[in-house]
């Protein structure tokens, strides 16, 4: 049939299945938004193009399918940049639609126009510029394929404002299933001897184990070859923090995943990198020189690091049920009875979280912004399922919170628990009117201390006390600031109202935000 390209645009988004699109309209995308009433997909609208992103971000963390984000040309593309970024750094599948002016207008400095091709090329994994509406269905069933395909990331779609009034042929396509890349026994053969051979073995596991749905693979084979499990930030949720071999989160302030570093001889990584987050962890693998085995889908995150024995480059869960009939299953009871002593963190953050995890089931979604507030909640917080625990990994992005908290709660229909700071929450508390406008069951605490807790930690520690711009003392109401916004809203101002405030705010199904007062010299 012979359709317009705002049409073939919706028409191609229904064939890849999507239910939802977070955005924000303007001139060069309008052409869009009428055709979207006549399709039945929802459109969440925020109150910034970056609350979008991170909302879309959310959407897809929590449900494994493609975010959608779409927006105008200029400032409605740029306020993308940010989300786009995390997505990238945390291999979120992603895409993003931008308007443009029109083609006959493109590199004249035309009104809200903006190279957002060049822009965003180091941040995506693929970027588009439509040049007629007879390429835009290919296009686009091609940046969805790409989005999910390998190591998963965002893909930008830029389209100028002509093409969605162009008439062309539209033909229904289905999308072929995405199949991982088979496995190379060799390379198996060569890895099943080293585990073997292993007495005291450690899993570290990351995001791709999420990404790959391989939660049950791992914990099979942590029993099997009896090898404890330590998951990155990214991995929070991989496996269950109850499963019996579970030892915590690998970074620079955890002891147990440390000392079982310090005392494993062989280190089997599923869908991870050393990144910078366990630097000090990347040090000691680097002075023991230990035997590393290393299972990942990005054949560029192999001995990018750390140096490697042995890898595989594919699908995490397709290696592992490969591998798994090839192993021995050699039990060391006195290994896994190893108790590594993780010192605990104790502060009145860290008791809201404690009691918070005893009232709310283990389906229950926690997003994190960045700060203090995202270590106390990723090394306290037990996390029991995949897609349970979302947080800016890569990136860092202070502001991320309530924007994937948004998306997370329209993806599952679940209870939404969003863990931020003072500082983090000013920076995109604006998308509270979005979660109070679609009645979503969001419980925001904001872990007040009156500061940019991290930093000024850091400045504590490496700048003789020198609080240079880190010392906040706002005068923010939050509690009135919430009512004002039509969500509920309560304080808690000493310890003893923990419980009391918690199970007050439970009861609501809409948007409600806790001032949770902590002293500013908490770690």
């Amino acid at each position: 049939m012979r359709i317009n390209g705002a049409e073939i645009l919706m028409n191609c988004l229904i064939e890849q299945g999507v239910d939802t699109i977070f955005g924000y309209p303007g001139a060069s995308v309008l052409a869009v938004y009428d055709t979207l009433l006549d399709f039945p997909v929802r459109h969440i609208l925020t109150a910034h193009e970056q609350g979008a992103c991170f909302a879309a971000e959310g959407y897809s963390r929590a449900s494994g399918k493609v975010g959608v984000v779409l927006t105008t040309s200029g400032p409605g593309a740029t306020n993308l940049v940010t989300g786009i970024a995390d997505a990238y750094m945390d291999s979120i599948p992603l895409v993003a639609i931008t308007g443009n002016v029109s083609l006959d207008n493109l590199g004249h400095d035309c009104f809200q126009e903006i190279d957002i091709f060049g822009m965003t090329l180091p941040i995506v994994k693929y970027s588009y510029i439509v040049k007629s509406a007879k390429e835009l269905a290919h296009t686009v069933r091609e940046a969805f394929r790409i989005a999910q395909s390998g190591r998963k990331g965002p893909v930008l779609i830029d389209i100028p404002t002509n093409i969605f009034n162009e008439i062309s042929e539209y033909e229904l396509i289905a999308p072929e299933p995405i199949l991982p890349k088979l496995i190379d026994t060799t390379d198996l053969v060569k890895i099943a001897t080293l585990i073997n051979s292993s007495e005291r073995p450690l899993i570290y596991a990351g995001g791709g184990v999420i990404a790959s749905g391989a939660t049950e693979q791992v914990k099979a084979l942590s029993t099997k070859i009896s090898a404890h499990v330590a998951v990155s930030f990214m991995g929070i949720g991989a496996v269950p923090s109850s499963f019996k071999n579970y030892i915590g989160v690998a970074s620079n302030r955890t002891t147990a995943p440390t000392t079982a570093l310090k005392e494993c001889d062989l280190l089997i990584c599923l869908g991870t990198r050393f990144n910078s987050r366990t630097e000090s962890n990347n040090k000691l693998l680097t002075k023991r020189k230990l035997p590393i085995v290393h299972i990942d889908i990005d054949n560029a995150e192999i001995d990018k690091n750390i140096p490697t024995t042995r890898a595989i480059v594919g699908d995490v869960i397709l290696a592992i049920e490969e591998l798994l009939p090839r192993l021995n299953g050699n039990a060391n009871e006195e290994w896994l009875a190893r108790d590594f002593g993780e010192k605990p963190i104790k502060n009145r953050a860290v008791d809201i979280l404690n009691s918070l995890s005893k009232k709310v089931d283990k389906q229950t979604i926690i997003v994190t912004d960045v700060g203090l507030h995202q270590l106390w909640t990723a090394l306290t917080y037990p996390v029991e399922t995949p897609r349970s625990f979302l947080t800016s990994g890569g990136l860092g992005v202070m502001g991320f919170g309530l924007g994937a908290a948004i998306g997370a709660a329209l993806a599952s229909g679940k209870r939404v628990i969003l863990v931020t700071g003072d500082g983090s929450f000013n920076m995109n508390l604006n998308e509270l009117a979005t979660a109070v406008k679609n009645k979503l069951g969001i419980m925001i605490l904001v872990m007040n201390n009156s500061s940019l807790g991290m930093i000024r930690q850091i400045q504590q520690e490496n700048f003789s006390r020198r609080y240079s711009q880190s010392t906040l003392y706002l005068k923010t109401d939050y509690v009135a600031f919430a009512k004002s916004f039509g969500a509920d809203a309560y304080s808690i101002e000493q310890s003893d109202d923990i419980d009391k405030i918690l199970d007050m705010a439970l009861r609501h199904k809409t948007p409600v935000v806790i001032d949770c007062k902590i002293p500013i010299n908490d770690k």
